[in-house]
């Protein structure tokens, strides 16, 4: 979501997150905004939500 450089370093991420699903027997989809930017992104499940979070954390410790 954020773009991030290697001189730059991350102390806060913040999202907002939104589960929902259509019918009862249909798997919970997701949506996670940056409230920064304002960027959106759509999930089909939850484990895809909980690997992009992650990516982001691993992410941003690796920056520095």
């Amino acid at each position: 979501m954020t773009k991030k450089t290697t001189s730059e370093s991350v102390d806060y991420l913040a999202y907002l997150l939104r589960f929902w699903r259509e019918e009862e027997a249909v798997s919970w989809r997701a949506t996670i905004e940056d409230p920064h930017t304002g960027e959106k992104r759509s999930f089909a499940a939850p484990e895809d939500v909980w690997d992009f979070l992650q990516n982001q954390l691993f992410d941003s410790s690796a920056q520095e």
